[in-house]
């Protein structure tokens, strides 16, 4: 119920875009394309959620965060951007601060990963950062005035989803979740809005990293600051080290 409220919400907000911009365009290929993107995330949360599950928070969790290797590699290879090395030298101190991360959650049960564990793991970076990659085909393929009617398309059809899968599974509707949900739905739409609008000025080596690297810090503060989590050794050091991969992006570019 969380997902199916967090897309009604988020569609919703999509649809007031769309139908209150005056330049706003639309066409049944960015159609197409955003309702083959709303399966596709909806398919990622569900993946996830099974890694969590399978592998626990800390390792699904750094394993959405590692697939920001996805986009940039693809932007590389299709759209020919060539990072240079200061760039380089970002991406990689972002690699090493989603692992430090990864250390800074991580919790030793005892538990062991079996190969099932390690292919969703897999699955999960694989599905996320193709789901990221899907806004760089947007903004290189299509028109920046069809943005709205995209992200339309994206969260309405992945609200039509949800809902289809709900009712296919004779799930419980419960207030609480679905409440939850809307309240998630507002970052989550406009998370993508930004996202697409930064790709047009900025390369994807830039966006993606700096979105990630982002995320991270936030999360760490916030934690510190409203529940007052106290961040470990290898928090302090996830922060301090994306505050490097910043500046290094913020270098030329």
């Amino acid at each position: 119920m969380l997902l199916a409220g967090n897309y009604f919400i988020a569609g919703s907000i999509a649809a007031y875009l769309f139908l209150s911009g005056s330049k706003s365009t639309y066409s049944i290929e960015t159609l197409l394309l955003g309702w083959i993107v709303g399966l596709l995330f909806l398919l990622s949360f569900f993946v996830f959620a099974k890694a969590i599950a399978a592998a626990g928070t800390a390792l699904a969790t750094v394993s959405s965060r590692l697939s920001v290797v996805i986009p940039v590699i693809l932007s590389i290879i299709f759209f020919k951007e060539l990072p240079g090395m200061v760039q380089i030298s970002g991406l990689l101190v972002t690699v090493i601060t989603i692992v430090l991360f990864y250390f800074s959650l991580k919790r030793l049960d005892g538990g062991k990963l079996n190969i099932n564990d390690f292919i969703i793991l897999f699955l999960v970076l694989i599905g996320i950062g193709i789901g990221d990659f899907s806004m760089k085909i947007f903004q290189q393929l299509r028109f920046e005035s069809e943005k709205n009617f995209f992200l339309l398309n994206v969260f309405g059809s992945a609200c039509v989803y949800s809902f289809t899968f709900i009712l296919f599974r004779k799930i419980k509707v419960e207030k609480k979740p679905l409440l939850r949900g809307f309240v998630l739905g507002f970052p989550n739409v406009f998370s993508s809005f930004f996202l697409i609008s930064a790709l047009h000025e900025l390369p994807a080596y830039t966006v993606y990293p700096l979105v990630n690297v982002g995320i991270i810090i936030f999360t760490s503060v916030a934690a510190a600051m409203i529940w007052r989590e106290r961040l470990n050794f290898f928090g302090k050091l996830a922060l301090y080290s994306g505050i490097i991969a910043i500046i290094l992006f913020g270098i030329n570019g």
